[in-house]
């Protein structure tokens, strides 16, 4: 069965699908390697203003290849973890349609996105103690600041595990979409829609701006963090454009 990432266009969104069915969409370096190379098209293509990952059913993703990892070593899990850092990474908005299972690694490329999605059938699963296995690629560091620490040291230390309801419970998703994976790529393809529209270099900075202020001690320091890139926005003939028709549709409706 062939094994591959696949990279469709849906308007301005990529929809970047892990495709090993086979293997549960486990990654191997090979398909780590194709993941961030089409999230990195992705970037460099103007026409697309938010990323969507997901996995070929039944699975989200399982992990990594678990065969390989012995022989890995540094070098070959830095591959591994390429994929889901090119999304951690990525400077478009990223959602995680999580489908099914995500399992180690598999729970880290859904912890990259700014924002997941879950099926009905979707459960979050760490393993890494359970195989004896140290985390890896910044997992404690993601889900810390998903879920707090208390419930990232119990599904971390203690081996618990979230089903759809209990992780958006804990806030890990947004919300949980009842149906199909069809469904659950338009539901998410519907929260990417506003990105999708926006002005593209305001939807990057907005995001830029973000990361920063989330690090940030003071709202003062927000506040200065914010303002050129707002002031830019606000010169731009995109916001004049924009704004005369918001005005133009008030209007209207008097």
């Amino acid at each position: 069965m062939t094994e591959r990432i696949l990279a469709e266009r849906t308007g301005k969104v990529a929809v970047i699908t892990v495709d090993a069915p086979g293997r549960r969409n486990s990654l191997t370096i090979p398909l780590s390697t194709e993941l961030a190379a089409a999230i990195t098209d992705a970037e460099q293509d103007s026409g697309v203003h938010a990323v969507i990952v997901t996995g070929t059913p039944p699975a989200f993703c399982a992990g990594a290849d678990l065969s390989a990892l012995g022989e890995a070593q540094e070098e070959g899990l830095r591959k591994v973890y390429g994929g889901f850092l090119a999304l951690a990474r990525c400077k478009l908005p990223t959602i995680a349609a999580v489908g099914g299972a995500a399992v180690g690694a598999g729970l880290n490329l859904a912890l990259a996105a700014d924002v997941r999605l879950a099926g009905p059938r979707a459960k979050f699963i760490p393993r890494f103690l359970e195989l004896g296995l140290h985390p890896g690629g910044g997992m404690t560091w993601m889900l810390q600041r998903a879920v707090g620490v208390q419930r990232a040291r119990a599904m971390t230390l203690f081996g618990q595990s979230l089903d759809a309801a209990a992780a958006e419970h804990a806030g890990l998703t947004m919300r949980t979409v009842d149906g199909n994976h069809e469904e659950l790529l338009q539901a998410a393809l519907e929260l990417a829609a506003p990105a999708a529209e926006a002005p593209r270099d305001v939807v990057v900075s907005t995001k830029r701006s973000m990361r920063l202020t989330l690090a940030l001690p003071e709202h003062e320091d927000a506040v200065q963090t914010e303002i050129r890139p707002q002031l830019e926005s606000l010169n731009s003939t995109e916001f004049e454009t924009r704004l005369q028709a918001m005005q133009a549709a008030i209007r209207s409706r008097k």
